[in-house]
């Protein structure tokens, strides 16, 4: 028989380096929720602020490569990413976004939406992405 019995809470972090936290930003790098990863919309931005030069392609494998690094530091992967929202400052840069990015997931494509928004701090791409934990 079936129940309809709440199973146990699953548990709510919110994730942020010592670093980042100190730019008082409104929002968390990262929030894990149970076997889940939620990473906030990451940019083409160096450690120093500033956005890598060299158009979309090289923002990016430096969004990526920012993903990458808080995914690994929180408990999952690249490897484990299972959806990724991307949003393009111009939406006819579509493919050579989707080029760079491509590579990052050789084998198993998460599911991915894109959309053209305009973005802080005059980034060509911000992309953000679900992972799981175990």
């Amino acid at each position: 028989m079936w129940s309809c019995e709440s199973p146990e809470k699953p548990s709510l972090t919110y994730l942020q380096t010592e670093e980042f936290a100190k730019l008082n930003r409104p929002y968390s790098q990262a929030v894990k929720y149970g076997d889940i990863l939620y990473v906030s919309g990451q940019i083409g931005a160096l450690p120093n602020g500033s956005i890598v030069e060299g158009g979309i392609e090289a923002e990016t494998v430096q969004t990526m490569e920012n993903i990458k690094t808080i995914l690994e530091a929180n408990g999952s992967s690249i490897e484990k990413v299972i959806k990724c929202t991307c949003m393009l400052a111009d939406i006819s840069e579509f493919g050579a976004m989707s080029g760079a990015y491509v590579k990052y997931f050789p084998e198993n494509k998460p599911a991915r939406s894109a959309m053209e928004v305009s973005l802080p701090l005059g980034a060509k791409v911000e992309i953000e992405c679900m992972a799981a934990l175990n």
